[in-house]
């Protein structure tokens, strides 16, 4: 009697260390970012999340940031359809583009606008070993420096392994940032905003309008990141209205 062959063992269900779960891992985080990839976005930090912590989607057990990947990253967006003259083009992308990959990978997205209440981005920064205060106390990140932005966050019910904690670079830098505001209106003591306004109305505050500002630019991570001075321009613009 010929014995017949056992039936096809099931494919694993999403958690279960699928090949097609780029969430479970190691090897699923590798995937995870080639999928940001295609989207000029990158993994900025991330943690593990204890159970049913506060503030985040019940079931939650890695939180990953998500920010711009540069080189690139500015062309990339512009070319995109948000980009129509409309207001808030970099938010409604955000939302298309990560809420669409949460939807695949059965996550939730979380953004750090569309507020109030909004969620505590900065605190969760802190939580990676990827970024910190700095001096002039705005967040600096290990490979971005003060250009440092946040398009969104993935919270995962997969347990991930995310970058281990990076030196702190201001622990080893002569801290330029901390004189850099042609308006001293960013430095160790604090934030002005009214100065800040006030000199970007002025003649001599042109330079930080059309290239980003002065204080973040001085940061030596920031000189090394791709950042393109069009992509600084546009969001001064925004700040500067």
């Amino acid at each position: 009697m010929t014995r017949r062959a056992p039936p096809p063992s099931p494919s694993p269900t999403r958690g279960e260390g699928s090949a097609e779960d780029p969430e479970s891992g190691s090897a699923g985080l590798a995937q995870l970012k080639d999928r940001l990839a295609a989207h000029q976005l990158d993994v900025l930090g991330g943690f593990a999340v204890a159970a049913d912590e506060p503030g985040l989607p019940a079931g939650t057990r890695t939180l990953l940031l998500l920010g711009p990947a540069e080189p690139g990253f500015w062309p990339h967006l512009t070319s995109q359809p948000e980009w129509d003259g409309g207001p808030d083009p970099v938010d409604r992308w955000s939302r298309r583009v990560i809420g669409r990959l949460a939807c695949d990978l059965g996550a939730k997205a979380l953004f750090p606008f569309g507020g109030p209440p909004y969620h505590p981005f900065q605190t969760w920064a802190k939580r990676t070993g990827q970024v910190w205060d700095s001096p002039v106390r705005l967040l600096v990140h290990a490979r971005q420096g003060l250009m440092v932005s946040f398009r969104g966050a993935l919270a995962l019910k997969e347990a991930l392994q995310p970058s281990p904690p990076a030196p702190r670079p201001c622990d080893t830098c002569p801290a330029p940032c901390l004189t850099a505001c042609p308006a001293a209106a960013l430095t160790g003591a604090g934030y002005d905003l009214p100065a800040c306004h006030g000199f970007l109305d002025q003649p001599e505050g042109q330079a930080c309008m059309s290239g980003g500002c002065g204080v973040r630019r001085a940061c030596p991570v920031s000189a090394a990141y791709a950042r393109l001075p069009e992509q600084s321009a546009y969001h001064m613009r925004q700040f500067h209205k």
